[in-house]
């Protein structure tokens, strides 16, 4: 009982603290009237969900740590630090200038390089961006899991592990045994090393997703180019692995002959489910994961929204606020597991699909008694 008052008090002393600040702006917005200007709801969302140059300092986003620039322009190749076009600031490499477009320009936000006086995009941009960085660290960050789980039984054996290398053996055991194995049968050893790794590539880039400060805050899978390559490998694993009997459904199905002459119904409809499927797992991670970071900073931002209207509106705005935000927050942190365990599931559905066996092959494929 003690434990939770002290954690309940915690609670309230962290709240009246965020309160505080937030009702003495509120009283000076107010002050100011009509001088001061609105806030662009917009612009900071798709700041926040988009890409960059550079990772956004904690309470102060006009700030950022600088990443590394690599293009390819009008005289060759350029690599400079991101804060020397900060603020859309000119910076002269050479005999070449580059700055990052301004809003009005059709380039907006992309590094462009200055032609006599006409902004032109380099022909090759292979910087490293947020959201560049941030799959670098979620890379390593799951090599790092698969690898000490791996260390333990090397030097450990047959032993149960401990901790934080239990819970990745238990996580690593629930998705093989809960899932691939019974989906793939004897086939599960074949594709268990990419489904297992898809399952911690997702969960990793979803949990950093939900940290404001570095080196979480990129949006990875809500990024739908992310999405769709994870989609792609899927896709050419089925594929290219499948049997004949799968292509031999999708091109001469079992069914009645006027479904696939003159007319080849059926076998259009089984091509077109084989770009469906990648679809599907393209735009269901994507989704999900944009919608709960866009919910969090909406509600965020009704704290900075009511902040004209006085410091008693603003103070009930943010508790509630906040309140809502640190519970999708921990929505978040669950939907994270489901959507990796979702995309990994389906995955291995399209691949076992692909790796179906006519009744003649099966037979064949049955030891003799």
């Amino acid at each position: 009982m003690e434990t939770t008052k002290h954690i309940f008090t915690l609670l309230a002393l962290s709240v009246m603290a965020l309160l505080l600040p937030l009702g003495a702006m509120a009283a000076v917005s107010s002050d100011e009237g009509e001088k001061q200007e609105g806030v662009d709801a917009q612009g900071i969302i798709f700041e926040h969900l988009g890409d960059g140059y550079g990772w956004e300092v904690p309470f102060n986003h006009h700030e950022r740590i600088p990443l590394p620039v690599i293009v390819w322009g009008t005289d060759g190749l350029h690599v400079f630090s991101s804060s020397r076009v900060t603020h859309g600031d000119l910076w002269r490499d050479g005999n070449a200038e580059f700055r990052i477009a301004g809003k009005d320009s059709p380039y907006k936000g992309k590094v462009v390089e200055i032609v006599d006086g006409t902004e032109v995009k380099p022909s090759v941009d292979i910087s490293i961006t947020k959201n560049v960085c941030g799959v670098f660290i979620a890379v390593l960050l799951c090599v790092w899991c698969i690898l000490s789980v791996a260390r333990w039984h090397k030097t450990q054996g047959v032993k149960a592990p401990r901790r934080m290398v239990g819970a990745i053996e238990f996580v690593i055991l629930f998705i093989y045994d809960g899932v691939i194995r019974p989906t793939l049968k004897e086939k599960a050893p074949r594709f268990a090393p990419y489904l297992l790794t898809v399952f911690f590539f997702i969960l990793m880039m979803n949990l950093l997703g939900l940290i404001v400060i570095f080196p979480g805050g990129a949006n990875l899978t809500g990024n739908i180019a992310v999405t769709l390559v994870l989609a792609l490998l899927t896709f050419f694993i089925t594929n290219l692995c499948a049997t004949k009997h799968y292509w031999k459904e999708i091109f001469n199905p079992e069914v009645p002959w006027w479904l696939k002459w003159p007319l080849p119904i059926m076998p259009v409809i089984e091509l077109f489910g084989i770009f469906t499927k990648p679809a599907a797992l393209t735009v269901r991670l994507f989704a999900n994961m944009m919608g709960g970071h866009m919910i969090v900073i909406v509600l965020t931002l009704l704290i900075f929204i009511f902040a004209f209207m006085g410091p008693v509106v603003t103070g009930a705005t943010a508790v509630v606020s906040i309140l809502f935000s640190v519970f999708m927050l921990c929505i978040d942190v669950l939907v994270s597991f489901i959507q990796a365990y979702v995309f990994t599931m389906l995955s291995t559905l399209f691949i076992a699909l692909g790796q179906e066996e006519g009744h003649a092959e099966a037979h064949e494929a049955q030891p003799e008694a």
